[in-house]
């Protein structure tokens, strides 16, 4: 009976060994094609594995930009912090779920310089265990430059990156992790111009334009006459109450 035990714990470590060596070399093609891609009818399933930590992740991940499916936690002035759900394979899943590690990935956004205000969007607006989509771009130190996308319905998703723009909620950056002279880097970076000059026409967010009261009122009280006549007031109210 015992023989047969380690038998069985052989054959299943040894179907588990197989399914990391076949399964990690998977790659998705054809993923940049759309960034408002459909829901899950386009969501590529590339990898079994959990991982915990950017450098967990494949280069060769990196390079086919591939897209990965997590469960958000937090949402923070450094990134997004997700928790990464590999593919399910039953009865391997549930084997290997046992010994999985824990850990969170750091998402950014690519392309976007977020202003506070951005940040503070993405927190009302994405909600905790919410489900997302980030397309790996880049990679830098431990942290990772995706395209990040949200199901909104049945077959449709929202861009993160392009909403943020959209709404003049960050500005457009260098998107970290592509060659700058590359055809990919170049379509990704006109579509976050575009989203970000949408922003601009419409004085939305940081393109807001002041008032002309608010321009003048700021002008009256950086007059160094001003200045100078509320010192004297302040100081005469001061010699009073002496």
């Amino acid at each position: 009976m015992a023989e047969r035990r380690s038998g069985a714990a052989e054959g299943l470590a040894r179907l588990s060994e197989w399914a990391d060596a076949h399964l990690s070399l998977l790659r998705v093609t054809g993923l940049v094609g759309r960034v408002r891609g459909r829901g899950r009818r386009g969501a590529a399933r590339p990898e079994a594995a959990k991982f915990t930590s950017a450098l967990d992740i494949p280069v060769e991940f990196v390079e086919k930009n591939v897209k990965l499916r997590g469960k958000l936690h937090h949402v923070t002035e450094k990134g997004l912090e997700v928790e990464h759900i590999p593919i399910s394979i039953p009865f391997i899943t549930s084997i290997r779920r046992k010994w999985q590690s824990k850990g969170l990935l750091l998402v950014r956004l690519a392309g976007v310089e977020l202003a506070p205000s951005g940040t503070a969007w993405l927190q009302r607006e994405l909600k905790p265990k919410q489900i997302i989509w980030f397309q790996l771009l880049g990679r830098e130190d431990l942290a990772l430059e995706c395209l990040v996308l949200v199901n909104k319905g049945r077959f449709l998703s929202m861009c993160l990156n392009e909403e943020i723009l959209r709404q003049g909620l960050g500005r457009t950056a260098r998107i970290e992790g592509l060659h700058h002279d590359s055809r990919l880097y170049w379509k990704l970076h006109k579509r976050l111009l575009r989203a970000e000059l949408k922003a601009l026409k419409k004085n939305k967010g940081i393109w807001k334009e002041e008032s002309y009261s608010e321009i003048i009122r700021d002008r009256i009280s950086n007059n160094k006459f001003v200045q100078t006549l509320k010192q004297f007031v302040s100081w005469l109210r001061s010699s009073i109450q002496r």
